[in-house]
């Protein structure tokens, strides 16, 4: 079941603006270890997906991963061999908007060795660049 909203007030989006840095959630809230964005960009659900599956194989199910961003908004695309024109597209996927200093994900209960790498593997999968960080 890939992560998206369950009904939305409208099927189709803006753009948007992706200046500025992230104000909410940019400090750890549940983990002693998280994964925090230093560049802007979008996630999609699969990419959100595709790092949970890392960090929970890697995990063993030990721990706790807490996911601190959801996928919002949807991106449309037209039909291939369609003509320019004729409205916009149907929603294809769904993103999460990346701003810097958006912590992503978190982990808790596992040793630092392990929260390390199973950050570091979960970070492979992303398109935007990332550090971890610890809580002090």
């Amino acid at each position: 079941m890939p992560l998206m909203p369950k009904r939305v007030k409208h099927r189709k989006q803006f753009k948007g603006n992706r200046s500025g840095h992230a104000t909410s959630g940019a400090e750890l809230a549940y983990g002693e270890y998280g994964l925090k964005a230093l560049s802007r960009g979008w996630l999609t659900n699969t990419q959100i997906e595709a790092c949970r599956v890392a960090i929970n194989r890697y995990m063993k199910r030990k721990g706790k991963l807490w996911i601190r961003v959801f996928p919002d908004k949807p991106v449309t695309k037209k039909p291939i061999e369609v003509r320019m024109g004729s409205g916009k597209g149907n929603p294809e996927f769904w993103v999460a908007v990346i701003l810097p200093g958006k912590v992503l994900f978190e982990v808790g209960g596992v040793p630092d060795a392990v929260a390390r790498e199973c950050l570091r593997l979960a970070d492979t999968k992303l398109g935007i660049r990332t550090r971890l960080i610890t809580r002090d």
